[in-house]
């Protein structure tokens, strides 16, 4: 009988371990494990259209990630998405006349914000806000300006 009980014990304890272990790897692949918390600076950034990005999106530049997407509003004034970042402290140096592109990972993988940087010697600081952006390419728009140019060249 307490050969029994020790063997329960032990199946128990890697039963919570394998739970603490799928916690730890749902939290990394949802992008939840990487927020920070104040350390770094928002600045903001505004789109045409910011097709299917969401919040806790990684903002790169050269492939690093310096970020994380933290808001996505609507502007009624222009009628553009105004995308809100925060940068890690560590990344300070961006100069402030870097660009903002929405890019895709891969063929159909999640979009991102990438950014790249420009030549001012001023740099970003906390509530800048990026004038040069690129909206999203939006797969349903390229494939209707083909057809309508094919169309428009049988005429």
């Amino acid at each position: 009988m307490h050969i029994s009980r020790s063997i329960e014990i032990l199946v128990g304890f890697f039963v919570a371990l394998g739970f603490v272990a799928m916690f730890f790897l749902s939290m990394e692949v949802s992008n939840l494990s990487s927020v920070n918390g104040d350390d770094g600076y928002d600045i903001t950034a505004s789109f045409e259209n910011v097709g299917s990005l969401k919040v806790r999106a990684p903002v790169a530049m050269a492939g690093v990630n310096v970020g994380r997407v933290t808001a996505i509003n609507f502007d009624p004034e222009t009628f553009e998405a105004v995308v809100t970042m925060s940068i890690e402290a560590r990344y300070n140096q961006l100069p402030s006349d870097s660009n903002a592109s929405i890019l895709t990972a891969g063929l159909l993988g999640e979009q991102y914000v990438g950014l790249e940087p420009g030549g001012e010697e001023e740099v970003l600081e906390e509530g800048s806000e990026l004038e040069l952006t690129q909206s999203a390419l939006v797969l349903e728009q390229i494939i209707g300006q083909f057809l309508f140019s094919s169309e428009s060249e049988e005429e």
